[in-house]
């Protein structure tokens, strides 16, 4: 038989440490080491971070109504495409 790998705990990852670590490499390494988070710098920080997901959100509701703004003039130039090419007047 062969030997058994031993894992300790710091070198598997629980799922909300990926979460943790995708919202904020830095905080989650600093976590990961040790520190607790005790900074007057904290608050601004968790702000900032709601400022950005805000932003982001903004920035995905403004690309859906692009897409259809897209969409909307690919169809008026295709149809005046067919009226050009087929010569048909109003």
């Amino acid at each position: 038989m062969g030997k058994r790998a031993v894992t300790k705990k710091t070198d598997v990852l629980s799922a909300s440490e990926i979460g943790q670590f995708t919202y904020c490499a830095h905080a989650w390494l600093l976590q990961r080491c040790g520190y607790t988070a005790e900074s007057p710098f904290l608050e601004p920080g968790k702000q900032a971070h709601i400022a950005l997901g805000d932003t982001i959100d903004g920035l995905e509701e403004k690309m859906r109504y692009s897409r259809w703004y897209i969409l909307l003039g690919l169809a008026v130039l295709f149809i005046g495409f067919l009226f050009v090419f087929f010569e048909v007047i109003l």
